[in-house]
């Protein structure tokens, strides 16, 4: 249940970011759920595939080059799914932020609380 809620709270954040960022465009508000399960299969298959061969760069920056593995996952979904766009890659990197500050906040919603 947690995991179709996690979805449904991605597709709702990837939807409000969309209207509200120029550069993104979601031609259809039903992709947005599309995107959502892409991008949770990408974060998945490829990204620590992209965080392992990129270790010495991000060990060097402090982490900060997850930002822009990120940006390349943003960058890798707008090409497989129909719909969905993202201009640039400065575009994509600030959409992955807020996405990942949007989810953080509303995934914060679904944590149970301790007795």
């Amino acid at each position: 249940m947690k995991i179709i809620l996690k979805i449904l709270f991605t597709a709702f954040a990837v939807l409000g970011l969309a209207h509200f960022l120029p550069g993104v465009e979601l031609a259809k508000p039903e992709s947005a759920i599309i995107v959502a399960i892409v991008l949770g299969i990408l974060r998945v298959t490829v990204k620590p595939l992209l965080v392992f061969f990129t270790l010495p760069a991000t060990i060097v920056t402090l982490g900060l080059f997850l930002f822009v593995i990120n940006a390349i996952i943003i960058l890798i979904a707008s090409y497989f799914v129909d719909g969905f766009a993202v201009s640039g890659f400065w575009i994509a990197l600030l959409f992955s932020i807020l996405l990942s500050v949007l989810q953080s906040i509303l995934y914060s919603f679904l944590k149970e609380k301790k007795k």
